[in-house]
């Protein structure tokens, strides 16, 4: 972590208050003075600020049903951010893992963690994040095998990465994905003439959503557990 960024989430300095700490010779890493705002913190070091030994706030991890017409943003754009939601302190240092469509509603994942979010939003770590997919037209489960190859979307050299799908009937469906490309899911089903008309994301992982529309919790010690590397 930057060692700006750990005053920050140290202390309540904001991050050019942090600078300017730092630029001031008063910041010590392992007793040694520091003045590069960049510089690396490590697990093993200590950090003090004007001789104050320092110690990183807890990290966060939640979960959030996200309703419709609201945007995975930290700031209201035209329309309103989901962070308005949640009444916590701290609010500028979360992100949110993983972003859904303004009109996508289901589970969101916030955190201020970015080692443990890279476990879920990389492809390579092999995260499924389920959606729940209701289409204007009908689907033949032919699809099945297609998702399972791969499919070519528009502006796309290489084929999506294998998913899953499973049918409801023959206008819904729940599909599983480990990518996380521009408006993926809605661009795999144009890729087969379809269209989705509502979109609903009901896992991540071995999570599930089990909030009621606009409510949050904080994931347990063994739900932030399962998304952590081997």
């Amino acid at each position: 972590m930057r060692l700006d960024k750990f005053i920050c989430k140290s202390t309540n300095l904001n991050k050019e208050q942090a600078q300017a700490q730092i630029q001031a010779g008063i910041v010590k890493i392992n007793n040694d003075i520091v003045c590069d705002i960049k510089a690396q913190v490590h697990a093993n070091n200590q950090v003090r600020l004007d001789n104050r030994l320092l110690y990183l706030r807890p990290f966060r991890y939640i979960l959030f049903h996200k309703p419709a017409n609201t945007i995975c943003s930290n700031l209201d754009e035209n329309y309103p951010s989901l962070f308005n939601f949640l009444d916590i302190e701290y609010l500028d240092e979360l992100h949110i893992v993983g972003r859904l469509d303004v009109d996508t509603t289901g589970m969101v994942l916030i955190t201020d963690d970015g080692h443990w979010s890279f476990n879920i939003t990389r492809p390579e770590k092999q995260c499924v994040k389920e959606y729940r997919v209701s289409l204007s037209q009908t689907l033949d489960e032919s699809a099945i095998e297609q998702f399972k190859y791969g499919l070519k979307l528009q502006g796309e050299a290489e084929l999506t990465l294998p998913a899953r799908l499973t049918f409801i009937d023959d206008k819904n469906v729940v599909l599983g994905i480990t990518q996380g490309k521009f408006h993926q899911v809605k661009r795999m089903f144009a890729a087969l003439g379809n269209r989705v008309v509502r979109l609903h994301r009901q896992a991540i992982g071995s999570v599930t959503l089990d909030v009621a529309e606009g409510q949050w919790r904080y994931l347990t010690e063994a739900e932030v557990a399962s998304f952590s590397a081997p």
